[in-house]
């Protein structure tokens, strides 16, 4: 079940490093002004979802939620307006492409959210008791090295399933390859 998150975390990310990258292109169907605006905004916005994966403090991490949410509603608001002004199915396709963009991000944050269950980790850790409790009572009989080996496994499994399965704690993270690769190309420009 970690793993599976960790691959969905990942591939969401990536989604969303498409979504951002393809609304950028997309706004040049507005007048100049608010393509320029919308392009700016889009930048900043892409800036804080980089933070929001790098971020391991939870009270940085509201600060990132917070100034995300109001680069949304500047965002929708910069392609709103003219679109309003002008509908039509380019100013569509703009307004469409924002729609995936703020979408990907609730897809992305509700992965980070989603967690192996707490009955998972009580039924875990009652097989790794009971297992134990059957080595132990298989020991009398000889087979020391067994009582170091299978404990060690079961530990170290249990071990990587909770650092996969905390994604802004322990050893193993997703970070942001996708998302930093747009920026530099952005920022290029």
């Amino acid at each position: 079940m970690a793993a599976s998150r960790y691959d969905q975390r990942k591939n969401l990310e990536e989604a969303e490093a498409n979504a951002i990258g393809t609304e950028y292109v997309r706004v040049d169907v507005l007048p100049a002004a608010d393509a320029g605006k919308a392009k700016d905004l889009l930048k900043k916005y892409l800036d804080q979802r980089i933070l929001f994966y790098k971020s391991r403090d939870q009270k940085e991490l509201q600060q990132i939620n917070a100034t995300t949410a109001n680069l949304q509603n500047d965002l929708w608001s910069t392609v709103k307006v003219p679109a309003m002004a002008q509908p039509n199915a380019l100013t569509g396709l703009a307004m469409s492409g924002m729609n995936d963009v703020l979408n990907s991000q609730g897809y992305s944050t509700a992965a980070w959210l989603n967690r192996v269950p707490t009955a998972g980790w009580l039924l875990m850790r009652a097989i790794a008791l009971g297992a134990n409790f059957l080595i132990g009572y298989g020991a009398r009989r000889g087979g020391k090295v067994i009582l170091l080996i299978v404990p060690l496994a079961v530990s170290l499994s249990f071990f990587l399933i909770a650092d996969i399965d905390s994604p802004r704690n322990g050893l193993i993270s997703v970070q942001p390859q996708n998302l930093m690769i747009l920026s530099e190309s952005l920022n290029a420009n």
